[in-house]
């Protein structure tokens, strides 16, 4: 970003912190009559000066994650509460249909110690548990990193390879295609069944679908849900075997059924 562009963020910021000083003044005139609302700072997506994150319009981004700088998440990914995807000096790309669970850190390195540059790459179709951290990385399509597991710089991980839970890889291990790794430092556990490799693809697909429920519902202004709300107190109390007796039949509101996908034991039956 040249001179002139520095000169504008630094306009905008000074419109924004503007902005807040006359919303405290305007409460502190209003006196004991006021509301005040409490400005956060967060932001989910967030510029580093010209470096700008892209995100599909069908991937999921949690309100309380922060994807920040030069960072590109595909068609039908998920980047889901508390993770943060920092892409401040160099740059992150996730593929389409991979999910990064709750609290888990993606970051990048400039250079390691050779001076070989260390973006993260994550493929598609990937599974990345809670409360992971990987740096400077590559996850290749439809591999599976475990909750807690931590991939240093220049880690690669290959198709249909596993990242045991805790782990820890150090840099620049390779894992095979087919392999499970675990421990601390991480080492060859064992391969693969067809069975694991065949999980590793639903569970992307199950991440997917779920981010569309967490989506809609994350869209919802303030009327659907009072209204959802008050019916959920009403058929709380609904007794199904009362309500034969007396020949009642009550059909459960639309607003209060899950899709099939989510969830199906669970799906309140319609009377």
């Amino acid at each position: 970003m040249g001179t002139l562009g520095k000169a504008i963020y630094s306009v905008g910021f000074w419109i924004r912190e503007t902005g807040q000083a006359l919303d405290r003044l305007g409460c502190r005139l209003q006196g004991n009559y006021y509301f005040q609302e409490q400005l956060s700072r967060h932001r989910t997506l967030m510029n580093v000066f010209d470096k700008a994150p892209v995100v599909d319009r069908d991937a999921f981004v949690a309100p309380s994650a922060s994807v920040i700088g030069d960072v590109q998440v595909g068609r039908g990914s998920s980047i889901w509460y508390g993770c943060v995807l920092r892409g401040d000096v160099n740059s992150i790309s996730i593929g389409s249909g991979t999910n990064i669970q709750d609290n888990s850190l993606v970051h990048v390195a400039k250079s390691n110690l050779s001076g070989k540059v260390l973006p993260t790459i994550i493929g598609s179709n990937v599974t990345v548990g809670h409360s992971a951290v990987l740096h400077g990385c590559t996850v290749e399509d439809e591999a599976f990193v475990g909750m807690g597991a931590t991939l240093l710089d220049g880690v690669y991980v290959e198709k249909h390879a596993m990242v045991a839970a805790g782990a820890l890889v150090r840099q620049n291990t390779r894992i095979p295609c087919g392999e499970v790794w675990g421990g601390n430092p991480a080492k060859f556990l064992r391969k693969l069944t067809e069975e694991e490799m065949a999980f590793i693809s639903q569970s992307a697909l199950n991440y997917t679908d779920l981010a569309q429920v967490h989506a809609a519902e994350n869209a919802k202004g303030f009327d659907e849900i009072e209204l959802e709300t008050m019916l959920r107190k009403k058929f709380e109390r609904r007794d199904e075997e009362y309500d034969s007796m007396l020949g009642v039949v009550r059909e459960t509101p639309p607003e209060l059924i899950l899709p099939d996908n989510i969830m199906p034991d669970k799906v309140p039956k319609a009377a």
